[in-house]
């Protein structure tokens, strides 16, 4: 007989299918009342449970009446309505078969254990009704992100994770090698000799993959990458890890307008989705997590997302009588502090911030009429901050060229980039959106770590 899911067994009894099913799953619970014994069994498929209840007619009663939380079962049984108020159905077990036994120091007991216990087990922490949540809602986020950019004529194109560049030209990179530390190969000048290491040349481990992608739009028009990208930044808060996802999509032929409608189509998109696809886990979430989750992410995928230029929203940063932790500098930037303002109590809703000094954002960026700002924009979320960054690419040779000089990069390290201005130039945009960013805003999960299966961070690099 196949085993079936959960969920598949929920489905079967939904239409009125009760009758014989073969299960299998985990112990989340077990308890014993006489001679009758429930277990609670999970398999990942569905945020419920199934109740198992068995008796003594049992033939391993006794053996199954001591089964340790954690342990693997097969279960054959009649799935019938549950007297229980707390469950439609139940499984009256007919046979218990012990796959997998767990040992009794199992670490998840039943009893709330805290995030922080929990991120040092990460081999086991989507076994729990949060984190099974967590990660079968990335899932279901991921997949909508490729449904709507397929379904609107993107071209899903794979880039590297190994690059000769840095993208956004911070210095925050990993880099790789294959020498011996002991013995490190030098040059006549005791530099370190690049000739003799893995690639001939500095490698690292890329920042972004914007940059490999954005040449397959001028043979596809619109493209994205989807993948993980690798910042070498020294910092311990809720929301930086060393290892993150990014959707990143370019565009041919869009301006910063096209490229806003864009965002703001996706944003909306996911939100919706996972709000269809993931009830049982959102419930969850508007429980436990963040009390009145739904309703926010309800209000946010039926807004109109605002739109305001940085100097205007410094301006209103001033003006608004707030004490921030960090005060409201045009030269040092928005902050966190200020995104969570403008989001959060002036706009309540998502708001895109444009127009950004060149000074503060990347080589690439399209530098306006004014020679002082760039067509960027990042798109700020309600109790989250930044979730998105994007911009209008630089389609002009010269004018790439010089921003290059200007950020103290090297040219020769981008003319293959260069080449694309060279070579059948166009109008051209795209942006990057952060998977975590958008999982700590759909869970309401503050910490970062908590939304990754396995963290990278500084001095962490476990599992």
């Amino acid at each position: 007989m196949k085993v079936k899911s959960i969920k598949e067994v929920y489905e079967a009894a939904d239409k009125g299918e009760l009758g014989s099913v073969y299960l299998g799953g985990w112990v989340r619970t077990s308890r014993l009342s006489k001679a009758i014994g429930f277990i609670e069994l999970f398999d990942g498929t569905i945020q419920k449970t199934m109740q198992i209840v068995f008796d003594d007619k049992l033939e391993n009663f006794e053996e199954i009446s001591k089964v340790t939380v954690g342990s693997c079962l097969r279960v054959e049984g009649e799935i019938v309505l549950s007297p229980n108020e707390k469950q439609k159905y139940e499984i009256q077990a007919k046979k218990i078969e012990i796959e997998g036994l767990a040992d009794q120091n199992y670490p998840l007991q039943k009893k709330r254990h805290s995030y922080e216990y929990l991120r040092t087990l990460p081999h086991l922490r989507a076994r729990t009704n949060l984190f099974s949540a967590i990660f079968r809602v990335r899932s279901v986020l991921n997949y909508a992100i490729h449904k709507y950019l397929n379904e609107n004529g993107f071209v899903y194109v794979p880039t590297p994770c190994i690059t000769t560049s840095d993208c956004e030209g911070a210095g925050e990179v990993f880099k790789i090698t294959t020498v011996d530390f002991d013995n490190l190969p030098l040059n006549e000048e005791k530099k370190f000799d690049y000739s003799q290491d893995f690639f001939g040349k500095p490698a690292y481990m890329t920042v972004s993959g914007q940059l490999n992608v954005e040449p397959f739009c001028m043979a596809y028009r619109k493209v994205y990458t989807f993948g993980p990208c690798f910042r070498a930044e020294n910092s311990n808060t809720t929301r930086h890890v060393a290892e993150f996802w990014q959707v990143e999509p370019e565009m041919a032929f869009a301006d910063l307008d096209d490229l806003i409608e864009t965002i703001e189509g996706l944003s909306r998109y996911i939100i919706k989705y996972v709000l269809d696809n993931c009830k049982l886990e959102l419930e969850l979430f508007d429980q436990f997590v963040e009390p009145g989750l739904i309703a926010k992410l309800e209000n946010v995928a039926n807004s109109n997302f605002a739109r305001i230029s940085y100097k205007e929203a410094m301006e209103l940063l001033k003006k608004s009588g707030k004490e921030f932790s960090v005060p409201v500098d045009a030269e040092g930037g928005i902050q966190t502090e200020h995104e969570r303002y403008l989001a959060d109590e002036y706009f309540k809703k998502p708001v895109f911030v444009t127009d950004y000094p060149k000074e503060i954002k990347a080589f690439y960026m399209k530098v306006n009429d004014d020679g002082k700002t760039v067509a960027a924009t990042d798109l700020l979320f309600p109790g989250l901050g930044e979730i998105v960054g994007a911009s209008e690419r630089e389609a002009r040779y010269d004018v790439l060229l010089n921003r290059i000089k200007e950020m103290g990069l090297n040219p020769e390290d981008y003319a293959w980039y260069c080449d694309l201005r060279r070579y059948g130039t166009c109008t051209h945009s795209g942006f990057g959106m952060g998977i975590e960013r958008m999982m700590r805003f759909i869970t309401g999960m503050e910490n970062i770590r908590d939304v990754i299966p396995y963290p990278r961070a500084p001095k962490y690099a476990e599992f």
